[in-house]
């Protein structure tokens, strides 16, 4: 024990003393101290992700040694624009939105080695990426509004000649037009 009687803090190495002392891992830390190695937020013991030597808050944890890929957003169940870069993260490109290309939309002419064909880019969907609407195979990425590029599930989809809409544009685009449409949902139009 160092000159005083208290521990040496985890992160800055002084005496820690028991009024302004918070304890992780069989570490003492000063409370001012006790913050994330990444963002320096204040930590407690709810919030607090230990890696090593290193203490994270559990979003900056997750960002930085959770799962990557698809589905797994920026890890640790985060919803943040944030690409982690000040972690040390390269940023994956998203690619940009591109309507179909493929002319011929049947079935059988989508295969190709045994696999389905995706109408939206043209490469082979396998089962891991697969997303089946609109009669045909689409990559889970390529699964989106051919008008405004939304992301589209199996109970929010239109299809009309071999291509995916979302509801809205396909009622824009699609639906019926003229005098009582278009006014609102459900409102009857009078005139005198």
């Amino acid at each position: 024990m160092p000159f005083g009687g208290g521990n040496p803090c985890g992160c800055c190495h002084k005496t820690v003393y028991f009024a302004e002392e918070v304890q992780c891992e069989g570490k003492s830390f000063h409370k001012s101290c006790f913050l994330c190695m990444a963002c320096k937020k204040n930590l407690d013991s709810t919030t607090v992700a230990v890696h090593v030597d290193e203490i994270y808050c559990k979003s900056c944890y997750g960002k930085k040694y959770g799962p990557k890929g698809y589905g797994f957003g920026g890890g640790a169940g985060t919803l943040s624009m944030d690409t982690g870069e000040g972690l040390g993260i390269k940023p994956v490109e998203l690619v940009s939105h591109r309507p179909t290309n493929n002319p011929n939309s049947s079935k059988f002419a989508q295969k190709f080695g045994g696999s389905d064909i995706c109408p939206r880019c043209s490469k082979a969907v396998y089962a891991a990426e697969k997303v089946v609407g609109g009669g045909n195979s689409w990559h889970k990425s390529c699964f989106r509004c051919a008008k405004c590029g939304k992301s589209l599930e199996s109970t929010t989809l239109a299809d009309k000649d071999g291509e995916i809409y979302c509801k809205a544009c396909y009622a824009k685009n699609f639906g019926p037009k003229g005098f009582g449409f278009g006014q609102g949902a459900g409102a009857l139009a009078y005139s005198e």
